[in-house]
């Protein structure tokens, strides 16, 4: 079981997104939205009910943004920030939060993934690590492990060769903390990088030559968020599960979908794999597989496989479309 009184979540946040340009113009990638809420707060959810009272977020890009959501919710008693002032790779990030941290257990979950495992039961596997894993078909573009059961015997960050197609994912917990932090300091001492950044996979590989032990549980969900077709498919997974709106008027939904509360939807066909954000105007449109921000406003328009930003202005307008926040297009 893991210690929710002393563990701490670590979330690094600070990248520009910017595959995600124009909608990271205005936003962090992690407060981007997607099947109903920020990207982050779908993490967030998963870590509420493991009982998890103390979260670090590693900031960089408006960063203030993102301290502000996760303060603004509930959930947790404590929440702490660090900023990586230079994009040096996801070990540096890691290694910004020695100073909170110290040597309590961390369970860090990567800021712009959206997951889905029990962990509840996988995390109470004993050892001094466990590292989520999902098979993939391409190797050369993760960090793999190696294994002789569920042991880690081997880490590679994005092997040229093939070593192993278990790729890790972005959640681990790790119960020797010390010993990471020791290990990432030795790298950056040392500057071993890897196309210019301190791996996380490297000092998990020292660890594991120390005589740490590691193992993997396996992650069934797991949902990038990194570019605008990556949203529109993990947008798909998420609502496969959601309810139906009931507050749509002379307008045939054709479900999944999520539509706020507050949006006003009319005279329109929604669906599927459509979510529209709270105070969103969508009247005398047909809309399939898209996001539409909060307050935007779509009028008179047929589109598909499209992202709309926050306050955006879309009226007769027929294609597949990658709108930013505040942005208005007319026909």
């Amino acid at each position: 079981m893991i210690d929710a009184d002393n563990i701490w979540a670590v979330i690094p946040v600070a990248g520009f997104g910017t595959r995600l340009r124009p909608h990271t113009h205005t936003r962090p990638k992690p407060l981007l939205h997607v099947a109903g809420q920020p990207i982050i707060g779908h993490i967030l959810d998963q870590l509420v009910p493991l009982g998890v009272k103390r979260v670090v977020l590693v900031i960089g890009y408006m960063g203030e943004l993102i301290v502000d959501y996760v303060q603004a919710r509930s959930d947790f008693e404590r929440v702490e920030w660090v900023e990586q002032k230079e994009l040096l790779g996801l070990g540096h990030a890691i290694a910004q939060t020695k100073s909170v941290v110290g040597a309590d257990p961390m369970l860090m979950v990567y800021g712009d993934t959206v997951f889905r495992a029990d962990l509840a039961r996988e995390l109470s596997a004993k050892g001094d690590g466990l590292l989520g894993v999902k098979k993939v078909e391409d190797p050369r573009r993760f960090g793999v492990v190696v294994t002789e059961g569920k042991k880690v015997v081997k880490l590679v960050e994005k092997p040229e060769k093939f070593v192993s197609d278990q790729a890790i994912v972005g959640v681990n917990l790790i119960r020797k903390s010390a010993q990471l932090f020791a290990c990432l300091d030795d790298l950056i001492k040392r500057d071993v990088r890897l196309r210019g950044e301190f791996q996380l996979t490297d000092a998990l590989q020292l660890m594991v030559e120390q005589g740490a032990n590691l193992s993997t549980f396996p992650v069934g969900g797991w949902f990038d968020c990194g570019t605008q077709e990556a949203m529109l498919e993990t947008n798909r997974d998420l609502l496969r599960d959601a309810p139906a709106p009931t507050h749509c008027t002379n307008t045939v939904v054709v479900p999944p979908v999520h539509i706020d509360p507050t949006a006003e939807v009319r005279d329109s066909v929604v669906g599927p794999y459509v979510s529209i954000g709270a105070g969103a105007s969508v009247q005398h449109t047909i809309v399939r597989n898209a996001i539409i921000g909060e307050q935007a406003e779509v009028k008179a328009a047929l589109i598909e496989d499209s992202l709309i930003g926050f306050q955006a202005v879309l009226k007769g307008r027929w294609n597949h479309l990658n709108i930013g926040d505040m942005s208005e297009i007319t026909t």
